[in-house]
């Protein structure tokens, strides 16, 4: 069984797997906790919305927060061998601790052994053999095997399964995106080219790297709305704005020249969003050239990274875009960055529905790395469980990134 409130996540699950999911976890775990059935393994994210730095982040003071509780009702009811959660890494940040501590307290209450601290997996750090791929894309993993509730409350000496670390002496820098695109078929420039407006930003923010010249670029944002002889921090603002205007200020004042010849060339730098005329360069050594980064077109400005790995991607209008090709990355490289197989498919839906779904799906690699190291661990107490001798069997003969076999 399978459950997704969105109905047109549903449908695309019901396209590559054949089964249509459940509308609502609570009904699930109330009304038709019966028709579950024994299984071996429970997995699911729960919504990330409340626990996610760019929301309001009242963790299980809201709706959406509590949905966790529900999964607990069903692992109380069939205590399958192995509990397997995700969700953003903020929710072990240090405003959700109360959140986190009633996740685990949960877990062990329910008669599951996990660790107090988190297990954090980017599939950015793993080599591409292990599943890895070209996205810093930080999830916590909360992985549990069942040992019944006095073990669970007492066995709380557990490390994570996966150390916040590169695997196997891997460097996330080896990572290129030109080796993940450019496959797309001959049209896709067209298709997903840089807009008429996405060109012109990218023109005039490159004059202003060709005018500072060899100056050190600032690894904080660039505010340009600060860069005019009269400005002055705004004294409303909190603490850590004022800082980075200050720094803005600093900054132009010690660049006056080349920013004012700047400026004065391209008037038309204020006509762009407000978003579009902050700046923020962590492409580090790259060449100072817009046409050879990785660029994200974020709310907070724009964003400019190394052709190495992706920032996280998300569910809204970011997809990364790609200056060597001219153009954003497509669905199915964005696929291709979550770890989804080939014959993976979202039909005739439309993109912003297939970039929404992208952003809020897992990466597969990152997933099952964790989850296979995790029953390998526990494999002994794991072959007890009902069907858990078989999930062992399958995971030992498994590599670590399997291929996913198209269902029939």
């Amino acid at each position: 069984m399978a459950v997704e409130i969105d109905p047109h996540a549903r449908e695309t699950y019901k396209r590559n797997w054949g089964s249509d999911p459940e509308h609502d976890v609570v009904t699930m775990a109330s009304e038709r906790l019966a028709e579950i059935g024994d299984h071996t393994v429970l997995a699911g994210g729960f919504p990330c919305q409340p626990f996610s730095k760019s929301g309001r982040q009242r963790g299980m003071g809201e709706e959406r927060g509590q949905l966790f509780h529900e999964i607990v009702k069903i692992l109380a009811e069939y205590r399958p061998a192995v509990v397997a959660l995700e969700n953003v890494r903020n929710i072990t940040g240090p405003r959700q601790k109360a959140t986190w501590q009633a996740i685990v307290e949960g877990l062990r209450e329910a008669g599951y052994r996990v660790p107090s601290e988190p297990c954090i997996v980017s599939p950015h750090r793993l080599p591409p053999h292990l599943g890895g791929a070209p996205q810093s894309r930080e999830r916590v993993y909360i992985l549990g095997t069942y040992v019944g509730r006095e073990r669970a409350l007492h066995e709380t000496d557990v490390d994570p399964v996966v150390e916040r670390i590169p695997e196997q002496d891997w460097s996330p820098d080896r990572w290129n995106l030109e080796d993940l695109v450019g496959t797309e078929p001959s049209g896709t420039s067209t298709q997903y080219a840089f807009t008429a407006e996405e060109i012109e930003w990218i023109e005039v923010w490159n004059d202003f790297l060709r005018r500072i010249g060899n100056v050190k670029l600032p690894s904080f944002p660039m505010w340009s709305s600060y860069w005019e002889d009269d400005a002055t921090v705004t004294a409303q603002s909190p603490a850590w704005k004022q800082a980075y205007e200050q720094k803005n200020i600093d900054f132009y004042a010690s660049n006056r020249a080349s920013i004012r010849g700047w400026i004065e060339a391209n008037p038309r730098l204020r006509t762009f969003p407000k978003s579009r005329q902050k700046f923020e360069w962590q492409a580090q050594d790259s060449p100072r050239d817009l046409t050879k980064c990785l660029l994200h077109l974020r709310p907070s400005g724009i964003r400019v990274k190394r052709m190495t790995y992706t920032p996280a991607l998300v569910a809204m209008a970011q997809t990364p875009l790609l200056g060597p090709l001219g153009r954003r990355m497509t669905p199915k490289e964005t696929a291709q960055l979550q770890g989804f197989p080939d014959w993976f498919t979202f039909d005739h839906q439309s993109d912003t529905r297939s970039y929404r779904q992208l952003g809020n799906a897992i990466n597969v690699g990152a997933a099952y790395y964790a989850f296979r190291k995790h029953v390998l661990r526990d494999a002994d107490e794991i072959r007890e469980a009902t069907g858990g001798a078989e999930l062992v069997r399958a995971v030992e003969a498994s590599p670590p990134c399997p291929r996913i076999p198209q269902p029939d």
